[in-house]
């Protein structure tokens, strides 16, 4: 008889909403900022520690900045997606679809393809000792503006053959609503990338139908505002549009006051195709396990849904139908077995 957190460790999970800096853990980047001699080093510690207190969704973009603004190198680029996949491949999750912050990448005038041959160097190390595949999806900042998100776009589309399956949108929906980057999405489209943007985090619902509408996602990250249209919740069950949900992550970022509020069990029990995620794990202090082991504790939901969780975050990935097919064959009825505590 397995326990929950057993169960939850067993359990093969997809990981489709991760950001690659967000998973930079306070012992490497002190290691990058002495490396560097930033003026995070030479703050001291307390500075350190104070950077992984998120509160508020301004707080956390800093907080996000700064640990890029530490990665200048392609190693160190290899030294974090390697510790990235090391420590999903430990979650059981066997595969991920990382987003990287290329537009940031750009706005640092750092040469993306060296920073992506570090990304591919760690990838290869964690895949050969571990066996977790993983693809990229690149994502732009929408305060840097459209032109910025046309480059993105393209650096996206040049490197589809190794491994860069998708395009997205992300940072301060308030400031660069998804109408502004109509042009960089349907550029992206005709490249043959998978889209997908940042929607119904910290603006309202019409930031999520303006993703569908006219930047044609195939999937929404977030999507947490959905739940106060029920016309536009109807919309994702009937199309089966799949929501990255991020439960930690919209506390921590003040998009949500309290835990409890969350719409996941709402969402799941009406019929959405939702997937959980840990979003930026090392800096709101959750990682995918956690986030199963929250869905199980506080919403209630009992192992068959957790398998269908799962089950989900493959159905919902970037992957041709027979590579889903390979993933969804690792549930067997065993993880129908009775779980305790």
């Amino acid at each position: 008889m397995a326990s929950i957190e057993e169960f939850v460790a067993a359990l093969p999970k997809a990981e489709l909403h991760l950001h690659l800096e967000g998973t930079v853990e306070p012992t490497t980047l002190w290691k990058l900022a002495e490396r560097h001699q930033t003026p995070l080093f030479h703050a001291g510690r307390p500075a350190l520690e104070n950077l992984y207190r998120t509160e508020d969704f301004t707080g956390f973009l800093e907080a996000f900045k700064t640990v890029c603004e530490h990665l200048r190198a392609p190693e160190d680029y290899e030294r974090i997606t390697y510790n990235a996949l090391r420590r999903l491949a430990e979650q059981n999750v066997r595969y991920a679809e990382i987003i990287v912050s290329a537009g940031v990448i750009l706005w640092k005038q750092q040469d993306l393809r060296s920073c992506f041959e570090g990304i591919e160097a760690g990838y290869q190390r964690a895949r050969d000792e571990s066996g977790i595949r993983a693809q990229w999806i690149f994502d732009a900042v929408r305060q840097f503006g459209t032109t910025a998100a046309q480059a993105v776009a393209q650096a996206a589309a040049s490197l589809r053959d190794r491994g860069v399956v998708g395009f997205s949108i992300g940072g301060d929906e308030r400031q660069a609503p998804p109408e502004l980057f109509r042009d960089a999405f349907a550029y992206a489209r005709s490249a043959g990338l998978r889209l997908t943007a940042h929607a119904g985090e910290a603006a309202g619902p019409d930031s999520v139908w303006s993703a569908l509408r006219v930047l044609g996602v195939e999937r929404i990250g977030h999507g947490l505002t959905a739940a106060a249209d029920p016309r536009l919740v109807d919309h994702l069950v009937e199309k089966q549009v799949p929501l990255d949900v991020c439960v930690t992550s919209n506390v921590k970022t003040g998009c949500l006051s309290d835990v409890s509020c969350h719409p996941l069990r709402n969402y799941f029990d009406k019929g959405l195709l939702v997937t959980l995620n840990s979003d930026d794990p090392a800096l709101f202090g959750a990682d995918l396990n956690q986030e199963y082991l929250l869905a199980y504790r506080l919403f209630g939901f009992h192992p068959e849904e957790l398998t269908r969780l799962a089950r989900n975050s493959f159905l919902a990935a970037f992957l041709p139908p027979e590579d889903k097919a390979f993933f969804l064959a690792l549930f067997p009825d065993a993880t129908r077995s009775r779980v305790t505590g």
